[in-house]
């Protein structure tokens, strides 16, 4: 039995071969199989092989698939279908808190100094992460957590009601960065440590609301973790 499939126009496809897609939580693997035909019997598959790059290329060729060509700015630090990168200059913004005590409401809605951070979008994930000083990173750059809640030991993001672009560009950029800003900061996540100012998270933005002077680096948290492997680790799922 031949089993063929038209796409969108006259051409004729015939089944050749099949991708069997293995999943284990974030990480999978593909394997690429020959298809043989029998008569008037179902088709059947050979044993997998390990896809290749090649093959990967053709069929993103095939679907169309391709990124278009675009000029990156500066801030941009990387890009693949799947995820972006890039780096803000440390400078005043407004924090806003949720619910919470008296010291916490005592925050809520003033300007603060901030360190130079870096952010990337993964599909419809956030991350961040601070850097130390106020220039664009290399590979080798050592990050430090993000001094906020709401952001988790690897660098993510509870989105809870924020309300971010819809598109994952570059030239969203910028909304995907003011989204994390208009919205309530409301817990830490996890054992994160966010901070190594001795009266903690409070201790840190109390002293600073509404200051106009740089944000402290020396209280920001090492991560132990390179701007390389920060990517390459969202990278891999």
């Amino acid at each position: 039995m031949n089993v063929y499939l038209r796409i969108g126009d006259n051409r004729t496809f015939a089944l050749k071969q099949a991708v069997l897609l293995y999943q284990d939580g974030n990480r999978a693997f593909a394997t690429l199989h020959e298809v043989k035909h029998r008569l008037n019997e179902a088709p059947y598959l050979c044993a997998g092989q390990s896809v290749t790059t090649g093959f990967l290329e053709t069929l993103a060729k095939g679907l169309g698939a391709s990124m278009a060509a675009e000029v990156l700015p500066d801030h941009v630090l990387a890009r693949t279908p799947e995820l972006i990168a890039w780096w803000s200059r440390a400078q005043s913004r407004l924090m806003f808190f949720g619910d919470g005590d008296a010291k916490t409401k005592a925050l809520n809605g003033k300007l603060y100094p901030h360190p130079a951070l870096v952010f990337l979008i993964q599909g419809r994930e956030l991350f961040v992460r601070a850097l130390a000083e106020n220039r664009r990173p290399a590979a080798n750059t050592r990050l430090h957590s993000a001094p906020y809640w709401n952001t988790d030991a690897d660098g993510r993001v509870c989105l809870g009601s924020m309300r971010v672009p819809e598109a994952t560009r570059v030239g969203s950029l910028t909304g995907w960065e003011g989204a994390y800003f208009a919205s309530e900061f409301t817990h830490p996540s996890g054992a994160v440590r966010l901070t190594t100012h001795p009266g903690g998270f409070l201790g840190l933005w109390s002293g600073l609301a509404g200051r106009k002077r740089n944000f402290p680096v020396k209280f920001l948290a090492d991560t132990k973790q390179t701007l390389q492997e920060f990517i390459e680790r969202r990278g891999e799922g």
